[in-house]
């Protein structure tokens, strides 16, 4: 009798599938399994097929991983692989977060122009992450921002066609796809998103077994670092309407933490950091989150809802 097969959920875009055979490869690879040993299954979520609005106005970041939830916990799935930054910051009941390979580039690149400061006057700019507009507004207020959505290749057409003047996409998104494509916009101009970068892994809470086998592909330091940015977003009240920056950078017991919040035009960001070990970190982010928004006028203020 064969062993049952180890299933992977995932969305059935192209960079959704790339990090689930990642995640398959890098199971493989710590347990001596073969090819056959793991299955992907693709769940197709709401976010995948509602693409003409934002999140903010139709669910929120659980549209890309509710059904991957429903199909963990009815045990369709034995995990469900993600990119972190679509991951909502409280888990629904019964989903732990598992793991997370290595992180890759957080960097933004921008398509269309060789910089920002190059972009022509009045650029029309895809996006459809709140981060990002207020961002390039507070950067060039004369630029247009415009609801983007889709795909990689669907973004990426958008501005070989005209119909936008350029977009940004997560570098290691294009790097995980095999596209170079973009310049690089480094971080002290764009600080990213909260996760930019890391692939997660959730299983059943409580199922032994399964996270025992995942936490063999887990690397710390990037658990360690997106912990503190998912847990500087839990602590300001964050939503997907928030545009909220943070990075977490750990190497040999300490952390170095930036974030910034912003207005959604950009015409306010607060910006703080600090230096600690890493033990220090989770009181060091709450901290820092309440003394941003004690900082911040009451218009930014607004956008949050701290617990």
């Amino acid at each position: 009798m064969t062993s049952p097969t180890f299933k992977l959920g995932t969305r059935g875009s192209p960079l959704a599938l790339a990090q689930a055979h990642m995640t398959a490869a890098a199971l493989q690879a710590a347990h001596g399994w073969g090819p056959a040993a793991t299955e992907i299954v693709i769940i197709s979520t709401t976010g995948d097929r509602v693409q003409d609005r934002p999140l903010a106005e139709i669910g929120g970041k659980a549209l890309w991983t509710k059904e991957l939830d429903a199909a963990l916990l009815d045990g369709r799935i034995d995990c469900g692989v993600h990119s972190m930054k679509d991951v909502e910051t409280q888990l629904r009941d019964g989903i732990a977060l598992a793991a997370m390979l290595p992180r890759a580039d957080v960097r933004e690149r921008l398509l269309g122009a060789e910089s920002i400061d190059a972009l022509p006057h009045g650029a029309r700019v895809g996006t459809s992450s709140p981060r990002r507009a207020a961002q390039l507004k507070s950067l060039r207020p004369d630029i247009v921002t415009e609801i983007l959505r889709g795909n990689v290749a669907t973004r990426m057409a958008k501005v070989e066609s005209g119909a936008i003047d350029a977009t940004l996409l997560a570098a290691a998104g294009l790097d995980r796809l095999g596209v170079a494509a973009g310049s690089t916009v480094p971080i002290d101009v764009m600080l990213p998103a909260s996760a930019q970068g890391a692939v997660g892994i959730t299983a059943r809470a409580g199922d032994a077994a399964t996270l025992a086998l995942l936490a063999a592909i887990n690397h710390d330091a990037t658990f360690a670092a997106v912990s503190l940015e998912r847990g500087f977003l839990a602590a300001l009240g964050g939503t997907c309407h928030s545009p909220v920056a943070a990075l977490a950078e750990v190497a040999d017991g300490r952390v170095a933490f930036r974030a910034e919040i912003m207005t959604e035009d950009g015409s306010e960001i607060e910006e703080g950091g600090f230096e600690a070990a890493l033990e220090e970190a989770p009181a060091l982010v709450a901290a820092l989150a309440a003394d941003m928004l004690d900082d911040a006028s009451p218009a930014l203020r607004s956008l949050f809802t701290p617990g």
